[in-house]
Order: C-alpha cells, then structure tokens, then sequence
C-alpha cells in the first residue's frame, strides 16, 4: 500500500511505454512528453519499486527481471482503467441481454407495460422483464439500493427523492356490464347514488374513495357493497354482474363486454408517471427503456 500511494497514473503511463519501446526518446514521443520528463518519471518509478527497472544496453534499454514482472499485470491494470474511464458505450438494445426489474400495480401493468411489451420484445429480443408487486413505501428504497430500474405510480403521492416522468393524464368513468339496464343512458346523481357499486381499495378492505369525496360536498352518499384490492378483477365483476364501479378510462377502453358512460359528478383525475433512482439516470440502456415505455403509451 505504501507504493501504491506513492504512484500517480502519469508514472504508471510512462513505465508502460518504455517496456514497451526500451528507448526514453522513443516513450516521450510516444506520450508527447519532452524527455527530460521521461526521465524524471523514471528516476520516480526506480525510487517507488527499488530496482533500476531498465538498464542501459547495446540496443537501447534492457529490461531487469523486476521489470519484467510488472510488464503483463500492468498493462492488464491500465487497459482496465482505460474501460472504466472511457464514455458509456452506446445501448443497443437487440444486443442486449440484461434483466429489468418494475414495479408496477395491476392497474400499471394493464396500461403502461402491455402497451409498451410487443415493442420491447421486437427491439431487446434477449432482455428480460421482471414485474414485481408496487409497494408504495418501499419505491424509493428498492430504487436505491438497485432492486427496481423503474416504478410506476400517481405523480401526486409519489416518493419524494426520485426523479419522474409524467406518462399520462387519467380520469374517471362509470363502468357497468354491456346490456347494464341502469347505463343505457348517462344516470342521474339520484340514480346513481342507488347504484351498487364496487371499490378497490389497494390497502385492502376501504369502501371510501375519491368518488365519494366528491359526493360528500352535495351532501350525497353512493352504495359501495363490495370492495377488492385490484382492478383486474373488478372488469370480471362488472363483466358478469350488475355492479358498476368508477375506474380509470384507460383501464376498461376497446372491452366491448362493458359499457362505459361519464359519470353524473366531477371526480378528479390523476398523472401517472415512472419513477427511478439518480444512479441510473444517465445509463444509456436506462435511458432507452424509459424513453422505449414512454413512447408507447
């Protein structure tokens, strides 16, 4: 460690170039250094490993034995430095074999990674895609410690710390079965407060959402009589009985099984957007799938 701390790259450089060339002229050259710096950087290198390194001769510059230990192990070293140093190569993705990892709801998993999968797959035929469950208190940590590439989550209570990128805009629809007798035409607030509705709530077991916070100021109350933690099944509730449920419009869009009608009352919407950690901000293959999963949805 002693002599490690006492070398600096440019010291390494030229000891690399003159068991290359065994000629001090011939290494200044080739570093574009005088050579009187050359010779300087040698004295410095004899001082650091205690042997001459290179020994005067008939041909120009002879090796010793210490030299000659050094030579493969450094030029190893200082090829190795040279890739960590270099700019990131650029990303091509239909050579690329690596896994990414997202977080996502069902909800996201239905309108931003289905969207963007046929794409993925044409252009990065050997990556792979591991979809794991969004947990909102654990984004930011599983971003962090590399455990995640990307999440998808509402701009408004997304984890702070965590660069973004809106995806899109969502609103609310009144969805029921196609044939529903209560939706053939937009419901009254009467009527559809009699409706008997469905709920996700993602905590498990809530029968209050934003829908009913709209109410609320009307002095109104909807029927929620069943509440389930995704939104996958509520489509095949829907589908088969004659519940209704307020979701987001991308969710139910071109399913012919439900008939979808604007709702009696405002309900705010939401941005959806993609979160990942700074650490990866700036790696080209990061870089292409983020902008791969925007374009597509």
């Amino acid at each position: 460690m002693t002599n490690l701390r006492r070398l600096d790259l440019n010291l390494l450089v030229t000891l690399d170039a003159l068991l290359s060339e065994h000629n001090v002229t011939r290494a200044a050259q080739r570093l574009n250094f005088s050579q009187p710096s050359i010779s300087v950087h040698l004295a410095k290198l004899r001082d650091v490993f205690a042997d001459p390194l290179l020994l005067p001769g008939p041909r120009g510059m002879r090796p010793t034995a210490r030299a000659d230990e050094l030579r493969e192990p450094l030029r190893q070293a200082l090829a190795a430095l040279e890739r960590a140093v270099s700019p990131a190569a650029a990303f091509d993705p239909a050579q690329a074999d690596r896994t990414w990892r997202v977080a996502a709801s069902d909800y996201s998993e239905s309108t931003v990674l289905l969207p963007a999968l046929i794409g993925l797959r044409a252009a990065a035929p050997g990556t792979r895609l591991a979809v794991v469950e969004a947990s909102p208190s654990r984004i930011a940590k599983q971003a962090e410690q590399g455990d995640i590439d990307l999440a998808f989550h509402t701009s408004h209570d997304a984890p702070s710390g965590l660069r973004r990128r809106t995806l899109f805009a969502e609103r609310y629809v009144l969805v029921g079965r196609a044939g529903h007798p209560r939706l053939k035409r937009r419901p009254t607030l009467a009527q559809f407060c009699k409706l008997d509705h469905v709920i996700v709530s993602p905590d498990g077991g809530g029968f209050h959402g934003v829908t009913d916070d709209a109410l609320a100021p009307l002095g109104l109350r909807r029927r929620v009589v069943l509440s389930v933690p995704h939104f996958l099944f509520v489509r095949s509730v829907l589908a088969t009985t004659d519940l209704v449920a307020m979701l987001p419009a991308r969710l139910v869009r071109d399913t012919p099984a439900l008939r979808v009608v604007e709702p009696p009352v405002e309900v705010p919407g939401y941005e959806m957007a993609m979160l990942w950690h700074e650490r990866v901000h700036r790696d080209p293959a990061h870089q292409w799938l983020r902008e791969h999963i925007a374009g597509s949805v």
